[in-house]
């Protein structure tokens, strides 16, 4: 089981292969370096990990910015590490110190004094350490004064398309393209949330939904719509239909995330779920009145049990 470890608490163990970045969406691209780092680790019986950061390193090297919007929580990330068997995944606290730590610097005094390496895998356009630095090379020469070796992992395409978290989190808020995601991550795009009290207004005209408040204030939000989705509670998956947006038929302000589950009659107010995307339906619209939205909530649930059926 994948453990998640700040690095003050890491144990140094130098029989150790591991990688470096930030790996938000541990998409296609990152699963091309994460198996190389689990199949070397298991050639040489040695503990697998993933040195990743938090907050993203570009909200504290560009403050100026508005921030940006993250594909995976610390916690999601770390539980698709678990499903794709890397041992341990050491969190840095990147902070404004941190960044001015050289490239030299950061392999010396942290990947091998603290966490420990024998084999470091890198992606083959990497770079870190100030002002970006560390490349390969600095790498390899390190390897052989340290005494660990290094492997580049190639670029890695999806249907000739080069696979990035920056395209994932257009393709999910600027589109809702959650399909094309889906391609890229080689999985749903998962959010997780807690359920909360709403309106319930969904309960009266027959779709009752549950409130998910995201669990991280920074996580990307798909584009306002319906979309087919499998949610997790206690464990178990359930099939249902999403809606996030104001719900201008009701003249709503504030954008909300609502998920009508099929065939479930549970209190489920205050539990985590965990909401997998799988399919966009349609864009929300301003209807006419209830019986026209009833119309509609009856025909996006017939075409999200069409689409989840096949997955």
């Amino acid at each position: 089981m994948s453990e998640l470890v700040f690095l003050d608490n890491v144990e140094r163990e130098e029989n150790t292969v591991l990688t470096v970045g930030t790996f938000d969406g541990v998409h296609a691209g990152h699963r091309a370096i994460i198996d190389t780092v689990v199949a070397k680790a298991k050639e040489k019986d040695a503990r697998s990990i993933l040195v990743t950061f938090d907050p993203h390193p570009r909200n504290i090297i560009n403050p100026g910015d508005d921030g940006i919007k993250i594909l995976t929580t610390l916690e999601e990330r770390c539980e698709i590490l678990e499903e794709l068997g890397i041992d341990r995944m050491v969190v840095i606290p990147f902070d404004r110190d941190f960044s001015l730590l050289s490239s030299e610097e950061f392999i010396r005094d942290i990947i091998y004094k603290k966490i420990g390496v024998s084999e470091f895998v890198i992606g083959y356009d990497h770079h870190f350490g100030r002002n970006r630095e560390g490349t390969i090379g600095t790498i390899e020469r390190l390897g052989a004064k340290l005494d660990f070796d290094s492997y580049v992992v190639s670029k890695h395409e999806v249907g000739e398309k080069t696979v990035s978290s920056t395209a994932i989190r257009n393709s999910i808020s600027e589109d809702g393209n959650v399909e094309q995601a889906i391609e890229f991550l080689q999985r749903p795009y998962r959010l997780n949330g807690t359920v909360v009290h709403g309106d319930k207004r969904g309960k009266k005209i027959g779709f009752p939904t549950a409130n998910i408040k995201p669990e991280h204030a920074n996580k990307i939000i798909p584009k306002d719509g319906v979309y087919a989705v499998k949610v997790r509670i206690n464990g178990d998956w359930f099939d249902g239909m999403m809606n996030i947006g104001t719900r201008p038929t009701f003249d709503g302000e504030q954008q909300t995330l609502e998920v009508h589950l099929f065939d479930f009659d549970e209190d489920i107010y205050g539990k985590e779920v965990q909401v997998r995307f799988f399919n966009r339906i349609r864009d929300e619209k301003k209807f006419s009145g209830k019986e026209e939205l009833i119309g509609q909530l009856k025909s996006d649930k017939n075409r999200a049990q069409e689409l989840l059926g096949k997955h």
